[in-house]
């Protein structure tokens, strides 16, 4: 039988299989946090800190900065409504300042040409293009941030936020690598803060995002680009009823096991 126009638009539009087989951001973020308490009240040493549950949460977002529907990526891409007109100011600008500044001859010409192009991109920009862009002013923000203040994790930051959103999505920002380079980074932040804990926040918040992919069928490729092979355990199919039940059952059954460790170590 064939499908109906409405289900046609859904098998060819090109975030359909992604959507159907990405845990929801929710549940990313819910596991992340419950990370966080872990890391907080079972590790030795680790002071029990609001900011580091917070922290764990938002790493826990972080792999999905390649996905144009994830939560931290329209977050951080607040900007991503203006950057449009912000090209079209540009045009406006360098085009009233050819007309009134440059002479006639070939400067005036590159000068009009350029504020033709600036228009023409700003009103050519879709709604993807539009959120890489903005990621990409944010993230760049971050690094000359970091730059002033001195703090190279900040630097790092920065970059990862930039260079994430052009990736295809469950490619590089979901291996062991990326995780590596975002728990160093939260070292060196412990360093420069003197807060206690942070690459342990960090890194545990992304690996757990990574083990929750690994349970879905698409899974994820951990040692990429050492080795295609994907790795999964195809128990979550999001986008149905029993996907969605299972995510909400294994955040619980996760948060359940952490208090029970919890009250286990106050017992003894």
């Amino acid at each position: 039988m064939r499908p109906g126009p409405r289900a046609e638009w859904y098998l060819c539009h090109p975030f359909y299989f992604v959507s159907r087989f990405c845990v929801r951001g929710s549940s990313h973020l819910a596991i992340g946090l419950i990370t966080g308490v872990a890391v907080a009240a079972l590790v030795p040493g680790i002071p029990f800190s609001p900011a580091g549950i917070a922290l764990a949460g938002f790493s826990s977002l972080a792999p999905d900065l390649d996905h144009p529907g994830s939560r931290l990526s329209k977050r951080l891409g607040f900007a991503q409504n203006y950057v449009r007109w912000a090209f079209v100011v540009v045009a406006a600008g360098l085009a009233l300042y050819t007309h009134f500044m440059l002479p006639l001859g070939p400067d005036r010409r590159m000068g009009f040409t350029a504020a033709l192009a600036f228009g023409l991109i700003g009103a050519a920009m879709q709604g993807d293009s539009t959120r890489k862009l903005a990621l990409l002013f944010t993230g760049l923000c971050t690094v000359v941030a970091g730059f002033y203040t001195g703090f190279v994790w900040l630097s790092m930051l920065g970059c990862f936020v930039s260079v994430a959103p052009f990736t295809s999505h469950r490619s590089w920002t979901h291996t062991l690598w990326a995780a590596g380079l975002w728990t160093y980074i939260g070292h060196l932040a412990n360093q420069s803060l003197g807060w206690h804990g942070v690459a342990l926040f960090a890194g545990g918040g992304y690996v757990s995002h990574l083990l929750a992919d690994t349970l879905t069928k698409a899974g994820i490729k951990w040692f990429m680009p050492i080795t295609d092979l994907c790795l999964k355990i195809p128990l979550i199919r999001t986008g149905s009823k029993s996907g969605n039940f299972l995510e909400v059952a294994i955040c619980a059954g996760y948060a359940l096991l952490v208090l029970g460790l919890i009250i286990g170590r106050m017992r003894f």
